[in-house]
């Protein structure tokens, strides 16, 4: 097989071959590694390579759906027992994982061969990856641009054709985002199906869920049948689905009911492009026949914003204190940006945490109550086109503030500087559409329906039902029937062949 031909299958396509004897996991290896050696140094989506592991399994009898399938895993709570998972911190760099995570475990289980961790911002607190220890990821349809966050490198990897699928997960969009950014599938878990663990039974309350981005919607839908199934050390179990993901995509969705909306408090003037993405994609639900038409938000974005970010600094100010008692890691091994956020996490306290917490069960009616009415609440998944590099990068100066306030507990002096405010504007004002789902625990997925006049992906989202995961599935296979994307490729690192 060639470089080419590796390229335009998806992984359920290369798993038939495998099956048929008519490529070896070893020779798929060797041509992942290939894409990896021509494209990373441009992109930086692979931080750490598995070569020896993965040609030991490459080279052994593998069994499963996807038997000698190359993959990548990013290096966030997605642990390989005998490497570290750094989640893009330095002061994880020595913190080697002593056995396989739970969605790992199951990844093999599946038979994927992986052989690499894929760059993700630290901790994985932006939409964007562009970690100091790490580096910046960049966007392989035009590397002047983010691969979003903070499943960016997988993102990028797979857009790049050096995978079809990659290891993903999602506290506020971290599969939706790189997803949109790269032109791929992205399904966000309904609460309750992932697959966390052994260590934890869920991180943030719930709300973050493991996945994967794929080129494919029967990629998605056959992996999320390999990686959901019960956990005995969760907290509470899921329904699973009757019938599997791979089977349930087969049907078509029948005649749905959809609201959409691209308003946001947050940002109110989403980008042209945003918009005409979710005009183009009612014009074909419409074709297709659909009722499809425009509502009010059923939620407040700005006050969902404030929630999400109060309780995801409770979360990370703990996790800073656990890995500074676990590692003896000091404050020079966290970036500034870590630690003033960790900083308003402490000074906010539990008043704070607690109120928001209460404010999900708001979210989660108002949500139930415009259900009762349609199917699906359809909105952009980005606000804006991927942003270039850099662009919400914390200036130096800011930077030194930070570690100072952190270093004197200054969260009151912060809060006075409305830093929290700028914050949102920032990191939330081109994503304002993905917390959703995540403090509400319903599934959504982003589908690439719509590529910018540069050139750029600009997906559109899907939230649903608690449990309709199913169905999004099916909906998303409708759309990519009617509007094909997998044989898309962005042009300046693809390999072509000259012509004859």
């Amino acid at each position: 097989m060639e470089l080419d031909e590796y390229m335009k299958h998806d992984a359920t396509g290369l798993a038939e071959l495998v099956a048929a004897g008519a490529v070896k996991p070893a020779e798929l290896l060797a041509l992942a590694r290939q894409r990896a050696d021509a494209v990373n140094p441009a992109l930086n989506a692979i931080v750490r390579r598995l070569d020896g592991v993965a040609d030991e399994r490459a080279g052994s009898a593998l069994s499963g759906p996807f038997a000698g399938v190359p993959f990548l895993i990013k290096d966030l709570q997605q642990e390989y027992k005998g490497f570290p998972s750094t989640e893009g911190s330095r002061s994880l760099a020595r913190d080697v994982a002593q056995e396989h995570s739970l969605l790992v475990q199951r990844l093999l289980d599946a038979g994927l061969v992986i052989f690499g961790q894929t760059n993700t911002p630290e901790f994985g607190s932006k939409g964007i990856t562009e970690s100091t220890f790490l580096g910046a990821a960049r966007n392989p349809w035009n590397t002047a641009h983010t691969p979003g966050g903070s499943s960016g490198g997988s993102g990028a990897a797979v857009a790049a054709g050096v995978v079809p699928a990659a290891g993903a997960n999602d506290g506020g969009g971290s599969i939706r985002i790189p997803a949109a950014c790269n032109g791929l599938v992205g399904l966000k878990l309904s609460r309750g199906l992932s697959p966390y663990g052994p260590r934890v039974g869920e991180v943030m309350f719930g709300m973050v869920t493991q996945g994967v981005v794929s080129r494919t919607v029967r990629d998605s839908a056959a992996l999320y049948d390999a990686l959901i199934g019960e956990n005995p050390r969760a907290a509470y179990r899921g329904a699973l689905p009757q019938r599997p993901f791979a089977e349930q995509i087969a049907q078509p969705p029948g005649t749905l009911r959809i609201g959409y909306s691209t308003a946001s408090a947050i940002t109110a003037n989403p980008h042209p492009e945003a918009i005409a993405a979710v005009d183009g994609a009612v014009r074909l639900l419409t074709d297709l026949g659909h009722h499809v038409e425009e509502v009010p938000p059923p939620y407040d974005d700005e006050d969902l914003a404030r929630d999400f970010l109060v309780i995801w600094f409770a979360s990370l100010y703990r996790e800073v204190v656990a890995i500074k008692e676990r590692t003896g890691a000091r404050n020079s091994d966290f970036e500034a940006d870590t630690l003033a956020v960790a900083e308003i996490g402490r000074f906010n306290g539990v008043g704070k945490l607690m109120a928001a917490i209460d404010n999900v069960n708001t979210y989660i009616g108002q949500l139930a109550d415009f259900h009762e009415r349609y199917d699906y609440f359809l909105t952009p998944t980005l606000a804006t086109p991927p942003l270039t590099v850099g662009k919400i990068s914390t200036p130096k100066v800011l930077q030194i503030g930070s570690r100072l306030a952190h270093r004197l507990h200054g969260g009151k002096l912060m809060e006075l500087t409305g830093i929290l405010d700028s914050l949102i504007q920032e990191n939330l004002g081109w994503v304002p559409y993905t917390q959703l789902a995540n403090l509400t625990g319903r599934p959504a997925i982003t589908v690439p329906l719509h590529w910018t006049a540069a050139g750029l992906p600009l997906g559109v989202q899907f939230v649903g039902r608690p449990g309709a995961d199913g169905d999004l599935l099916r909906l998303a296979a409708q759309l990519e029937q009617a509007s094909p994307w997998a044989h898309r490729h962005p042009a300046p690192v693809v390999h072509r062949v000259p012509a004859p």
